[in-house]
């Protein structure tokens, strides 16, 4: 019987394990088996918590299909909870590793629990063999993307250590997400496909988001993908630095620094509920 805890970042919502001894052997297989909302524990993937020889501590995320994602922004925060709430660490700043490189966060406490956590995601990445995009070098600002059905888009890209594909539109509410986003995820530009956000300009200090996140389908909320967002409203001229960014499951902050060039990522941090799953029995 492995323990774990289920916790969301405004609805964001993934599986945390303790596997820093290394009691998780087949983490691809396991995500896809917990994630299930009908015969699993469900949620958008598993979060393992390890050890790390460069910082704090370790993450490894494995979304909803079994793939292994670089980053996640609501998962972060989690679990920044998760290791404080669980008394694994009595830091209010933490180093967190992550494919994506060391993340910086910043623990607001009440009731010795963690309420929100303010993270340093680090400066943008544009350049587009780096995001990685298929083409000739530079940045893809507003850039047309063909899809198969005679569709296109105009998108911008970035990385925030995973890809991003932001697209503006008029009414992101009753917009065909669940048609559009598995083309773009999916589409050969992207040799690693992409997260796609469709997001509406509200005004210059408010943007609706959706997410198509890359192995899990539309989620509640991306964290890497509000930040993402928000680099791409900047560079297109539509809102000011800092931001709100709402989300089907809440509100995230944002702000792109001038002083360092990097993202913060502001939101809540909530656990769910906690158990014990038999792995055998899957």
């Amino acid at each position: 019987m492995i323990p774990f805890t289920k916790m969301h970042g405004a609805g964001n919502d993934y599986i945390y394990i303790d596997n820093r001894e290394n009691l998780v052997k087949n983490p691809n297989e396991l995500a896809i088996k917990l994630s299930n909302r009908n015969f699993g524990i469900g949620g958008d993937g598993i979060i393992l918590i390890l050890n790390s020889k460069k910082a704090d501590f370790k993450m490894r995320i494995f979304n909803a299909d079994g793939s292994e994602a670089e980053m996640c922004g609501n998962g972060i925060r989690c679990f920044s909870k998760f290791v404080y709430d669980q008394k694994l660490t009595d830091k209010k700043i933490l180093t967190i590793e992550t494919l994506a490189g060391i993340m910086t966060l910043n623990l607001n406490i009440k009731n010795n629990l963690v309420s929100t956590v303010i993270v340093d995601m680090g400066e943008p990445i544009l350049l587009r063999d780096q995001i990685p995009m298929i083409g000739e070098t530079g940045t893809v600002i507003n850039e047309d993307l063909s899809l198969d059905d005679g569709t296109t888009f105009q998108i911008t890209t970035v990385s925030m250590g995973n890809p991003h594909a932001v697209i503006f539109v008029e009414d992101v509410a009753n917009f065909p997400v669940s048609k559009y986003g598995p083309m773009i995820e999916n589409h050969n530009l992207f040799p690693n496909r992409t997260n796609v956000e469709f997001v509406e300009i509200i005004d210059r200090n408010k943007v609706i988001q959706r997410t198509w996140e890359r192995g899990s389908g539309e989620t509640l909320a991306c964290g890497t993908g509000a930040s993402a967002v928000t680099v791409a409203a900047i560079l297109n001229k539509l809102t000011e630095r800092k931001i709100t960014v709402e989300l089907k499951g809440g509100e995230l902050s944002t702000e792109w620094k001038i002083d360092d060039n990097h993202l913060y990522l502001d939101g809540p941090a909530t656990t769910v509920f906690q158990g014990k799953i038999d792995l055998v029995k899957l």
